[in-house]
């Protein structure tokens, strides 16, 4: 991370106001990677006035020159991509080939941004269609919110920032970035990159500090005019309660269930739903949590499953060969031992994992888990999965719906038939077909139904949130 001498100056003042400070720590050994100021509820008001005040700045900036920012801006990116790369790491719970693709597609995040700015458009309308209406043309365009807050979490730490400040920064909105005080330092990383490669200064701000007081600031603040949430369910209702009239776009999570039918290619469908279900120590939105899988296929997708686990390589983040690291913290890991140990308790099977080393939790697979246990109902965020055989598809789609949650839903099978009764029947915001669910990429729309959240990220559909419509008619004086 760069030193505060090299901070820009708008958020040198944030920096050197601050009392209090959060302790950036590596989860794998609890060494200290740096300090952030926990921001009062006074210095986020400052900040918010300051980046309203900018917001026009930004939205007088024409389409080419914010076009422009965002195509440097990934290009610095790319430049420095092993130094973000670190940062990830140490500050989370990614390896490092995790973070380098992390690294990866926030450029892919940043170049979509600079594309989709000049694509923004209205269309004409037909003002003649209705009666009276004789005499008048005119159209319709979109035009910038002006100030939009944006709240992240851990486990994806830059390219989920650049998820909500490149469509921010395409469309002409200031915007504000609350990172997680557990992450931060990526999110901070990104914004001076934004500042040198030509944003506005005050467009772009980043507030550390807590949810209580940074979070709930932004969220009540009658200049902010949405608010772009990724995180947990409880922390979405309560900002939806606060809110008032803003726009809300919100991604809660899930519980993501994976269907393998009879005629799936097995050791293919196993392969997949092992790295979908312990990527980033399965700390995933889309990470797998459910499989179910056809009887007379059970036990050989049971055999593959648990080989390919066992070859997983936990440990050490900045190594090379490590597959896996520890969770984000100690607290963490001991959360999701006691869910674990309670699906156990109700009669559940361990068919390995379940051992917990500080913040290091193994590998977990689980069988005959209760539909009424945690790991089953609720979001694990950790690298926990469970396995169930089941008569036919039918149950299988009626299983994978039981979930309040409705992200993403993975399916195997050679069946065409199959594959379009699982897109017409499940609930859920995407289905991936011989894929498992932790499957996207930056440019489809994302996100889920039910308890998954509100609206669609993936750049364009950003954008489409984050502008109004302005109609405009005209009418003629030689009708």
């Amino acid at each position: 991370m760069e030193s505060e001498a090299k901070r820009p100056s708008s958020d040198k003042m944030l920096w050197s106001e601050g009392k209090r400070w959060i302790e950036v720590r590596d989860p794998q050994d609890n060494s200290l990677v740096e300090k952030v100021p926990a921001l009062d509820r006074k210095e986020v008001q400052r900040a918010i006035e300051a980046a309203r005040n900018a917001s026009r700045t930004l939205s007088c900036c024409t389409t080419f020159q914010r076009s422009d920012i965002l195509q440097q801006a990934a290009d610095n990116v790319q430049r420095r991509g092993e130094e973000f790369a670190v940062t990830i790491a140490r500050e989370g719970s990614k390896t490092i080939r995790e973070a380098r693709k992390e690294v990866r597609r926030c450029t892919e995040t940043l170049r979509l941004s600079a594309e989709e700015a000049k694509r923004i458009n209205g269309e004409t309308l037909s003002f003649d269609q209705a009666v009276g209406g004789e005499g008048r043309v005119g159209y319709y365009y979109r035009f910038p919110l002006g100030l939009i807050a944006a709240i992240t979490p851990f486990n994806d730490p830059l390219n989920l920032v650049a998820h909500k400040v490149g469509p921010a920064i395409a469309s002409g909105n200031a915007i504000l970035i609350k990172p997680s005080s557990l992450t931060p330092l990526s999110a901070l990383k990104l914004r001076d990159v934004l500042i040198e490669s030509g944003l506005p200064e005050d467009t772009c701000k980043v507030v550390t500090g807590y949810g209580d007081e940074v979070g709930s600031t932004l969220t009540g603040h009658p200049d902010v005019r949405m608010i772009s949430f990724t995180g947990g369910i409880e922390a979405g209702e309560a900002i939806r309660r606060k809110a008032g009239l803003k726009k809300i776009n919100m991604e809660l999570g899930s519980n993501s269930p994976v269907i393998v039918c009879a005629d799936a290619h097995i050791k293919e469908a196993a392969d997949a739903c092992v790295s979908g279900s312990f990527w980033a120590a399965g700390q995933n939105c889309l990470g797998v949590q459910r499989i179910y899988i056809e009887n007379n296929v059970y036990e050989e997708f049971v055999h593959h499953f648990l080989s390919r686990v066992n070859q997983y390589r936990i440990g050490n983040k900045m190594s090379e060969d490590t597959d896996m690291g520890p969770l984000i913290t100690e607290g963490e890991a001991i959360r999701v031992e006691s869910w674990v140990r309670e699906a156990v308790d109700q009669g559940g099977h361990l068919l390995c994992g379940g051992k917990r080393d500080g913040a290091f939790y193994t590998p977990t697979v689980l069988t005959k888990v209760p539909t009424d246990c945690r790991v089953a109902r609720d979001e694990v965020f950790g690298p926990v999965v469970s396995l169930y055989s089941v008569d036919h598809l039918e149950e299988a789609i009626s299983e994978a719906n039981r979930s309040d949650y409705g992200l993403q839903i993975g399916v195997f099978t050679q069946d065409l038939e199959k594959a379009f009764k699982v897109i017409q029947q499940c609930e859920a915001g995407g289905i991936m077909i011989n894929d498992s669910t932790d499957f996207r990429i930056d440019a489809m729309p994302f996100g889920g139904v039910k308890s998954s959240g509100l609206g669609r990220e993936g750049v364009r559909f950003s954008i489409q949130e984050m502008t109004e419509m302005k109609v405009v008619c005209f009418q003629l004086s030689n009708r």
